[in-house]
């Protein structure tokens, strides 16, 4: 029987048991896509990735939801990285991964923060009012501005919502979430839910507020996502909605997960060319995989 370590990391935090939980498993490129999503449902986390050598880069790291592999994703970045740190797989403080939406370049800090640089945007249809509506249980007053497709590596509709009270109202409408998927695409391909966020921090020490409400197979909600921050930065910075390139997102404080991330905006509003995203990471358990 073949083995295959693993970490459980929680990422955006350094706290455990906060944030947004990942398994990291060393598979080296050997398990199938199959026992992949398998064993991401088995967990009952959102995400789990699995780390492979790398001809471009200092490692491959494939990610998987429980229903598919996705090309990128944030917080299993973070956790990834924070994982094969401890491990010795890479070193800081400049490092590479190679995923399906490319090479993601990520800096480590001497404090542990692990910042990763996310893909110039692109931004993709305007989604109508109604339609996201109804897939979050909220009214059309509820969202400010229009919900648009973007994409740092994973597309998100971005929806900005009015306050803290739609905030936490929004539920998700799993029948209506398969029409919006049919309906809604970026570049050919279903886009993710729609990534909620609100212009308050849940602390005084955030900008943002936000929340990813999720269809079965994977849980409910997602206490942190990296990837749609990056998102969600790039289009409050060019559609203006916020002053400052620079600010702190926070996510997952009612499900009493909290976590944080700072985020950095790359060049003009008209001209994005990179977004920033850092976290960091606290390993909570280890073990192998027995497949």
């Amino acid at each position: 029987m073949s083995e295959y370590p693993f970490d459980w990391v929680d990422a955006f935090t350094d706290t455990a048991f906060a944030g947004n939980g990942c398994a990291v498993v060393y598979d080296e490129g050997e398990l199938s896509s199959d026992v992949c999503l398998r064993y991401t449902k088995e967990t009952g986390l959102v995400e789990c990735t699995f780390i492979g050598p790398s001809d471009v880069a200092d490692l491959k790291v494939r990610y998987f939801l429980a229903s598919h592999e996705i090309a990128f994703a944030g917080h299993p970045t973070v956790a990834s990285v924070r994982s094969a740190l401890a491990r010795g797989r890479v070193s800081g403080p400049r490092l590479t991964l190679e995923t399906g939406a490319g090479i993601i370049t990520v800096d480590v800090s001497d404090d542990n923060w692990i910042t990763m640089t996310q893909n110039a945007p692109v931004f993709g249809q305007v989604v109508p009012l109604e339609r996201v509506a109804e897939v979050v249980g909220l009214d059309e007053n509820d969202i400010v501005g229009l919900p648009q497709v973007v994409s740092t590596g994973l597309p998100f509709v971005i929806t900005v919502v009015r306050d803290h009270a739609a905030l936490r109202r929004a539920k998700m409408n799993a029948s209506a979430m398969e029409a919006f998927q049919n309906a809604v695409s970026f570049e050919g391909k279903p886009v993710m839910e729609p990534y909620l966020v609100s212009l308050n921090g849940a602390t005084a020490e955030g900008d943002t507020f936000s929340r990813l409400l999720m269809k079965p197979p994977s849980p409910k909600e997602d206490p942190f996502t990296g990837s749609a921050t990056g998102c969600a930065a790039a289009y409050l910075w060019h559609h203006g909605l916020i002053k400052s390139p620079s600010y702190c997102a926070e996510q997952g404080h009612d499900m009493g997960r909290p976590g944080l991330a700072r985020v950095e905006v790359l060049g003009p509003r008209d001209a994005i060319t990179g977004v920033k995203v850092a976290g960091q990471g606290r390993i909570v358990m280890r073990g192998t995989m027995l497949p």
